[in-house]
């Protein structure tokens, strides 16, 4: 039995009656009064598991953009369902009670309660909808639907918690689409001003010309010169449909906060923008993300079915707190690409982690790849290096600017033996990143 606020007020008015009547009996009486009325109102309410309940969500949605939990909900009972219903979801995925507050504000913070009153009729249906915010990725799960239902006095009634399944896929939110178009628009011009055609093999065969002296005796085409006076000699074109792998690094150092959020945000976003950018290439492009086991992988995916795979692979992805094997990262990406590729490997430089595993496996990654480090910085280290008012910022100073020599020491040495590395601030790793997958371009290394 479930008690209103009713229930409460007319127990208290059991005071007056003492004072009118200052007998012992008055207290009993009253509160005998009050249990009969209020088992009453539970006998006249209506049976709450008497209520059909389904929902209907989105089949995912990205992560800020709003979406609605909608119930569906039938009275199969023989008397009138007035009711109260909440749609429990957790506190992340409720849009914010205050429209229009400041970010970060009390206002923002708080969640509209998802609480819905309804009036069913015998046989009659109605619909509640839940407004959804969600504020992290992956999945959501819904929470049971609890109804409950009062009678006709407004005193008690009845209560259930009905399970109804729901869950609401929320994508990452790749809010570096905004650099794509800029990007693009590179790419069609490093596409204008490339060269068509190149002598040698193992591209894609472009056309036939009449051979001049220093070309290749290799690139003739003796068919093609038996049918003519001249001697005759291929041209090839570069081959668009390179190979690029992006593995994301899920161990322990993915779980650093930066800005407020773990870094392996700001390496989802850099992996959206690069897939999208090479798709447009004419590249194709596999994901794999790793610790010491794979958590997401994507292959096989052309076109337009390259970002909506990537997205669904990355929104379930979390850090975990294991050191990354990199041998084990090295014989999947040994397993996947047989033929030379851009292997773009978006993890941390933390001088321990690099100096263990990634600096053991960088020969044989470069020896047949194209390898690219890419790498979120604090924003924090600068804002200690340049604060120094006091003794304790002094010495923070110093560990910052310590801890920036030993991560480019690392990076120098990541160089030296063949890697491309990229370092910037979490909103500008993204762009970054793609910047330095249009220089390899432009520069004939893919």
């Amino acid at each position: 039995m479930a008690i209103t606020w009713r229930a409460v007020v007319l127990t208290a008015l059991g005071a007056v009656a003492v004072l009118l009547v200052p007998v012992p009996g008055t207290v009993l009486a009253w509160a005998a009064v009050v249990v009969v009325l209020c088992g009453l109102d539970v006998a006249l309410a209506a049976s709450p598991r008497r209520v059909a309940v389904s929902r209907a969500l989105p089949g995912s949605v990205r992560l800020t953009q709003p979406a609605r939990s909608v119930l569906t909900l039938e009275n199969r009972d023989t008397r009138r369902a007035r009711a109260l219903v909440r749609d429990a979801w957790p506190a992340s995925a409720l849009a914010p009670a205050g429209d229009g507050a400041a970010p970060g504000s009390p206002a923002s913070l708080a969640r509209r309660t998802p609480r819905h009153r309804v009036d069913l009729p015998p046989g009659e249906a109605r619909r509640v909808v839940t407004d959804l915010l969600p504020t992290r990725r992956g999945d959501v799960p819904a929470g049971a639907v609890t109804i409950r239902t009062v009678g006709p006095l407004g005193l008690a009634g009845r209560q259930a918690s009905l399970p109804v399944g729901g869950r609401l896929r929320v994508l990452p939110e790749f809010a570096s689409r905004r650099h794509l178009p800029s990007r693009l628009a590179r790419l069609r011009e490093l596409d204008g001003r490339a060269a068509v055609q190149v002598r040698g093999a193992g591209t894609e065969f472009d056309s036939l010309r009449e051979y001049v002296i220093g070309d290749d005796v290799r690139s003739i085409d003796w068919r093609a010169t038996a049918r003519r006076a001249d001697v005759v000699v291929r041209t090839w074109r570069p081959e668009r449909d390179r190979r690029v792998l992006v593995v994301v690094d899920t161990s322990r150092t993915s779980a650093v906060r930066v800005d407020d959020a773990p870094r392996l945000e700001a390496s989802i976003e850099a992996a959206l923008l690069l897939a999208t950018l090479a798709t447009h290439a004419g590249d194709r492009v596999e994901l794999l993300a790793f610790d010491r086991r794979v958590r997401a992988r994507v292959a096989g995916s052309t076109g337009r079915r390259v970002l909506p795979a990537f997205a669904d692979a990355l929104a379930g992805i979390q850090p975990e707190l294991v050191e990354a094997d990199w041998a084990g990262i090295a014989a999947q990406v040994r397993e996947r690409l047989t033929q030379r590729a851009l292997v773009v490997l978006l993890t941390a430089l933390d001088p321990a982690a690099v100096e263990q595993g990634l600096l053991d496996v960088a020969g044989q990654l470069t020896s047949r790849h194209a390898v690219v480090v890419a790498s979120v910085l604090d924003p924090q280290e600068e804002t200690l290096r340049a604060t120094r008012t006091t003794s304790a910022d002094v010495f923070d100073a110093a560990a910052a600017e310590r801890a920036g020599l030993e991560r480019a020491a690392v990076a120098q040495r990541l160089r030296r033996r063949g890697l491309d590395v990229v370092e910037a601030l979490p909103d500008e790793l993204a762009p970054r990143l793609a910047d330095a997958y249009l220089a390899l371009k432009a520069a004939g290394r893919l």
